[in-house]
């Protein structure tokens, strides 16, 4: 499965102010204040959480659809944490999610809309962790 092309380039507004192209959609990003950016935007680390959290809703959304589950509203609150490792192999990243389950579900209901969380695709992600490759255009 391949996904939309992503640009993204500076967009001159700042140090680290940035213009992300996905289609007809626009985003912008920088870095928080104490990093040297403007704060004026969502940082990349705040756009990956984001990315957890839609992920996560839309699939307890979708779940609870198809099995007719008096699902109401779905809100997730996610936080990013770098810890070190236990064994000095470098740090480690740590994403926490709380999800708020809305509606007249039963306590079996949303143990299974939890189980279903652990599945979204941008979990999944970054729990295998990734190949990321760099290269220059034109090279």
């Amino acid at each position: 499965m391949t996904t939309q092309l992503v640009t993204v380039r500076e967009s001159g507004n700042g140090l680290h102010g940035q213009e992300i192209t996905i289609g007809r959609h626009r985003l912008r990003a920088d870095e928080p204040a104490e990093t040297g950016g403007g704060d004026d935007r969502p940082s990349p680390y705040e756009l990956i959480m984001a990315a957890l959290g839609a992920c996560t809703a839309i699939a307890i959304r979708a779940y609870a659809e198809r099995h007719k589950m008096p699902l109401s509203r779905t809100t997730v609150e996610l936080q990013h944490f770098i810890l070190p490792s236990i064994n000095d192999a470098g740090e480690l990243d740590y994403f926490t999610r709380t999800i708020r389950l809305e509606g007249e579900l039963t306590d079996e209901q949303k143990l299974r809309l939890l189980q279903i969380s652990e599945k979204c695709p941008v979990s999944e992600t970054l729990r295998r962790s990734a190949t990321v490759d760099a290269r220059l255009a034109g090279m």
